[in-house]
């Protein structure tokens, strides 16, 4: 999220879309009641009447999949009907800027692409620079090379016919939502979007929030209250987790995992964008002080300036390869892995394709599941379709300590995090997460000292660990590691620290060895003066930043790019919930992003000592044109991989021409297949939390929602001969589940490009270990693909069949 859950009160409009938040953040959904009690409008877009549906001022529907066709159309009907935030937009976005004569789109594709390799040249798509290195400018926005030129030509074709026709939304229903939603493009008015795993999960699901963010953007509501993207985490602490590293492509703090196309550690700080704009912070050129004390965190008193502080020891991807959870299970089914340790997740359930995925696991020598209790992938060898005989995994089963059998932080969907206590000891065997890591570390350790022909032993002996106290795993000592000390005496800024003491901020780590920090964007949160995370004094007016309630990265910052939401001048743009403001001398309200005063001063004349608002970004402007993401510098509509129609009404180009494809015999694909003719989108229940472990074994919640079901409308019912309550059979090119029928007004047949479309869904908690009778898991319908930015697999959007038994 850039904004946070309490914020969304302060909203006008609020746009649920790809989430149902009602069902699935039911408590955090609060603050939308809130905000409609003070006169917000909510709006539900979802292909399903949902209980967010229910709650709605206005609900409408759209095929999965076609998200960025609704939403190209509302950066048209903004454009055309001058609905953008001028100043805001000329100002702090890079709108304005001129690209050189090498960019060009063309029916579906952006210059640059190969179809070889399936990729895109993005130096194609470069800006054109001044004699300083500066990107050129026309802030009149008229230029025809400027990226606003080239977003209005290119969303052009998104036309209320076209975009009906391809989502299946009525004409009158995108005019409606376009036409409240944007009435938020002013001063004094704010938007919010609020998306899920329903824009995620997609093979053009980075595009998704892109064409989301750049809607803010184009309506000036990024960095104010009750603005922002904000997504809604599917666990407690997904954003924790994410902020410390659980994805393969990133180090804690977002930095970029180290790789071979990087051999120093010189190499790799050098691969940072520069900027030659006097007014761009480039925060990232802060890099080298952030990863120097990570790798002192890391290794200690070991790393040192002659050794390039430990780099060398630390794991590197081979450039050129993706090691995402779609890969991983790609080369374990090809049997290049040969253990896996499943922690807090279940594979065989959560996983796209789940029939490659259990199969896969059959190649293992070893598979350890850590969880607290059995699940479908310790138990895998003995599942349906399997023969023990022939499985050589050894599996071990390590029981761990539910979060409340535990102390420590979790990192909400808002950045916030909040301390929690232990509330209970584990039961039996069952151990903390840390204790377990701290015994397997300590074992590894030892084997690797008594083995005097060690390959690389470097790592391993030379990590520092003293995260235990009397022996057990501490997780206070983790978090003031995770923040960072001062490892000798030092002046910083004018003040002295000794060696010892927290790091009171990320503006006082070094480059040169002095100081550590596990995380960057965590140093602040446990200092001299305490565990900020066990705070808890409330807000009692203002607009509920509760900058006094636990802590929120980065340097307990409410709301990101908050300078974006003031003039130049430093007046809010909404006076009435001033996020920030500049009283003459300093900035009062939410932590700012960057002390430096306003761009102007009261005479107009440019303040020397100012810097743009979006301080992260290499021009310190936010980018409507996008030219990082590896499948176009704008959202263009795709088809997902498996869909119900032949032809893409926007381009001659069916699908993402960058989705990654796999080619086992496992990883089949079917379009506009007779035998698959029904799109099918998984979703949650209330009852259930993910693949259903901590939740199937509750009897309470397994009698409100006891078995795999399947929503289908009326129409494709009575076609199909299947009443309500029935069991039938779903299945796809790549298999089958047995689910109730729930025949339902919640889901309606689409027209999609003059034909009746049918849309059916299943929810993803449930596997065949228990119950019994419960059904198994949805993911052994979906297809193995994914968005190619992240990888994230396209569950959301595929195609099956129901028939009955």
């Amino acid at each position: 999220m850039t904004n946070h859950w309490i914020d969304i009160r302060n909203s006008d409009c609020i746009l649920i879309m790809g989430s149902n938040a009602a069902e699935n953040h039911p408590i955090s959904f609060k603050w939308v009641s809130e905000a409609m009690k003070r006169g917000a409008k909510l709006i539900s877009v979802d292909p399903r009447f949902t209980r967010t549906s229910a709650k709605a001022d206005f609900y409408t529907s759209l095929r999965s999949g076609t998200d960025i066709a609704f939403l190209g159309g509302m950066i048209k009907y903004i454009i055309e009907n001058n609905k953008y935030f001028k100043e805001y937009v000329a100002e702090y976005t890079n709108a304005p800027f001129v690209l050189t004569g090498k960019y060009a789109f063309k029916d579906g594709l952006f210059s640059g692409y190969d179809p070889k390799t399936h990729k895109y040249d993005k130096g194609m798509w470069a800006f054109e620079k001044d004699g300083k290195g500066i990107p050129k400018k026309d802030k009149s926005l008229q230029d025809p090379r400027c990226v606003f030129q080239l977003l209005k030509k290119h969303y052009s074709r998104y036309d209320l016919d076209t975009v009906s026709a391809t989502t299946g939304t009525p004409k009158e229903d995108l005019l409606k939502v376009y036409e409240m939603y944007t009435a938020t493009g002013k001063k004094g008015k704010a938007g919010t979007i609020m998306y899920a795993m329903g824009w995620t999960q997609h093979t053009v699901g980075v595009q998704n929030i892109r064409a989301m963010a750049m809607i803010q953007l184009l309506l000036g509501n990024m960095g104010v209250a009750g603005g922002g993207v904000n997504a809604l985490r599917g666990e407690s602490n997904v954003q924790g987790s994410t902020d410390h590293c659980i994805l393969y492509h990133i180090w804690p703090g977002y930095l970029a995992t180290p790789s071979t196309k990087w051999p120093s550690l010189a190499d790799y700080l050098k691969r940072r964008p520069k900027s030659n704009d006097p007014l761009s912070a480039n925060w990232w050129q802060n890099e080298p002080k952030y990863m120097v004390s990570i790798l002192k965190s890391f290794f200690g008193r070991k790393a040192t300036r002659e050794n390039d502080f430990g780099y060398p020891w630390v794991p590197k991807l081979d450039a050129g390869k993706a090691y995402t959870w779609l890969d991983i299970f790609d080369e374990m089914y090809k049997d290049t892995i040969k253990g896996l340790f499943a922690w807090g997740m279940n594979p065989a359930g959560s996983g796209a394709n789940a029939n490659k995925t259990r199969q896969a696991m059959t190649k293992l020598d070893w598979l350890v599941n850590v969880n607290i209790f059995d699940n479908e992938t310790g138990s895998f060898w003995k599942g349906p379709g399997m023969d023990p005989k022939k499985i050589k995994t050894e599996v071990f089963m390590l029981p761990c300590a539910v979060s409340v059998e535990k102390e420590g932080s979790i990192t909400n969907s808002g950045r916030w995090m909040q301390w929690r206590y232990k509330a209970a000891g584990s039961p039996g065997d069952a151990k903390p997460d840390g204790e377990i890591m701290t015994d397997l570390f300590k074992k590894v350790r030892y084997l690797y000292r008594r083995d005097k022909n060690a390959v690389f032993p470097e790592p391993i002996l030379n990590l520092k660990w003293d995260y235990t106290t009397k022996g057990k795993f501490d997780a206070h000592k983790v978090a003031k590691e995770i923040n960072g000390y001062f490892l000798k005496d030092v002046t910083v800024k004018g003040k002295s620290f000794k060696k010892g003491d927290l790091v009171p901020s990320f503006a006082y780590l070094q480059e040169d060895g002095s100081t550590s920090s596990a995380n960057w964007l965590y140093c602040n949160s446990y200092t001299n003066k305490g565990n900020m995370a066990a705070r808890r004094t409330r807000e009692k007016s203002g607009i509920g930043l509760n900058l006094e309630w636990a802590w929120c990265w980065p340097v307990n910052r409410r709301i990101i790019y908050n300078r974006a939401s003031v003039d130049e001048y430093g007046n809010p743009w909404d006076a009435e919930h001033p996020v920030i403001k500049w009283n003459g001398s300093k900035w009062v309200g939410d932590v700012p992003d960057g002390g430096w005063p306003p761009m102007l001063k009261p005479d107009g004349t440019l303040n020397p000592k100012t810097k743009h608002p979006f301080i992260m970004k290499p021009d310190g402007v936010a980018s409507v044109f996008g030219p990082g993401r590896v499948d176009g510098p704008f959202p263009e509509h795709y088809e997902p991989l498996e869909c119900p129609v032949e032809k893409n009404l926007l381009s001659g180009q069916l699908i993402n021409p960058t989705a990654p494809i796999y080619s086992t015999e496992m990883d089949v694909y079917k379009t506009c297949d007779p035998r698959y003719p029904f799109v099918c989108t998984t979703y949650r229940v209330s009852e259930h939390w993910q693949t259903g472990v901590m939740t199937r074994w509750q009897p309470w919640l397994l009698e409100a929602q006891p078995q795999l079901f399947v929503e289908m409308s009326n129409e494709l019912a009575k076609m199909k001969g299947i009443k309500n309550g029935e069991k039938i059979i779903v299945e796809s090119a790549r298999g089958k589940v047995e689910a109730v029928a729930i025949v339902t007004l919640r889901f309606r047949p689409f027209t999609i490009q003059g034909n009746e479309i049918h849309q059916v869904g299943v929810p993803w908690h449930y596997g065949w270990v228990y119950p019994k009778d419960g059904g198994d898991s949805a993911n052994l319908l979906t297809p193995s693909t994914g968005d190619p930015n992240t990888r994230i697999p396209e569950t959301k959007a595929f195609m099956v069949n129901v028939r009955k038994i």
